[in-house]
């Protein structure tokens, strides 16, 4: 029937408008900024830098090993790598990043930097009110801006925090049984064989 789309979608609208009196479910305007909608756990917007602990610059998870550098699509990761180490969440010495910048005017969300990390130092942010006057400085975001704690990540993402949460968990345990298992032993010296003084004898 000729029109019978342009119905179905008329009766659709009034049928929202007329429940949204009735029904919550169907009252889908909030007073946006005083009232805001939970985020879901997919939600993703720039990325930023984990770190463990209360002191960012020690507890970054990050190693400066420069895979999201390289596997960036738009190239908007800048990262130096220290030239000393200190120890990681297992006691490991590691490089840091001695910078790390983000260039969100280029950055397209992909999410490929979280997915390549293997040491689950990066992860997506849900923020979204970013608006800055400074059209270059106020968008290339360096690491003390980046860093982000654990619990923050936690609270944005809690499934998936969950499950970094425990991998990392079970790796230092491991580390730990391991190092524990070692046994405390020293070298020893074979003692050298003796051998006699003087001239060889001839038969």
């Amino acid at each position: 029937m000729l029109g019978e789309g342009i119905v179905k979608g008329l009766a659709e609208t009034a049928r929202n408008f007329f429940g949204s009196y009735v029904s919550k479910d169907r009252l889908t305007t909030i007073q946006f900024p005083e009232e805001r909608l939970p985020q879901a756990e997919a939600a993703r917007n720039f990325p930023f830098l984990v770190y463990d602990g209360d002191d960012w610059q020690e507890g970054l998870r990050c190693v400066a090993c420069q895979i999201c550098e390289k596997e960036c699509p738009p190239k908007c990761i800048f990262i130096e790598k220290s030239k000393d180490k200190k120890p990681d969440y297992l006691g490991k010495p590691q490089f840091y990043p001695a910078v790390f910048n983000i260039d969100v005017s280029v950055c397209m969300s992909c999410q490929i930097c979280v997915e390549v990390c293997p040491f689950d130092a990066i992860e997506m942010d849900t923020a979204f009110e970013l608006s800055t006057d400074n059209r270059f400085g106020g968008l290339l975001w360096r690491k003390a801006q980046l860093a982000k704690s654990n619990e923050y990540f936690q609270t944005i993402h809690p499934i998936g925090s969950a499950e970094v949460d425990e991998r990392l968990t079970a790796a230092k345990v491991k580390a730990e049984a391991k190092a524990k298992a070692a046994p405390d032993t020293k070298p020893t010296t074979s003692p050298l064989p003796q051998t006699s003084s003087g001239p060889p004898t001839t038969k």
